[in-house]
């Protein structure tokens, strides 16, 4: 794994780790499927993947180490999930991972998302990319 640390993808997102991957790059238009594990900046992890995976079908839950992680899929360039999840993943392979620090702004904001995110949050994202999806 590569140290990535200083290195920012893009204005409010640092790059603190990252694992190539292979094949082409996600790009805007491409579809990504994804898992995702959000910490905050202090330390605690959201623990979206439990309470999302009790919610959906088995088909979309990957276990990894004893772990159940949600397979997100989101289309590039759609703004169908936050900026700073949105901007990481381009650029990344199937088979890829980062883990990048993201400010507020590209993120949940003044809103945070009650009882799991508070207001103005710094996030430690982790993501791995499972597939790239053409366009």
């Amino acid at each position: 794994m590569a140290d990535g640390k200083g290195k920012r993808l893009a204005s409010g997102i640092q790059l603190l780790a990252e694992t190539e991957g292979q094949g082409p790059a996600a790009a805007k238009g491409n579809g990504v499927i994804y898992n995702i594990k959000i910490w905050l900046n202090r330390g605690d992890e959201v623990p979206l993947n439990a309470l999302q995976a009790q919610h959906l079908p088995e088909r979309m839950i990957r276990t990894v180490n004893g772990e159940k992680l949600v397979d997100h899929t989101a289309a590039l360039g759609k703004r169908e999930v936050i900026a700073g999840i949105e901007r990481s993943l381009v650029g990344m392979k199937a088979g890829g991972y980062r883990k990048v620090r993201v400010s507020p702004h590209l993120a949940y904001r003044e809103k945070g998302l009650p009882d799991l995110i508070p207001e103005h949050a710094v996030l430690v994202v982790e993501l791995w990319v499972r597939e790239i999806l053409p366009g």
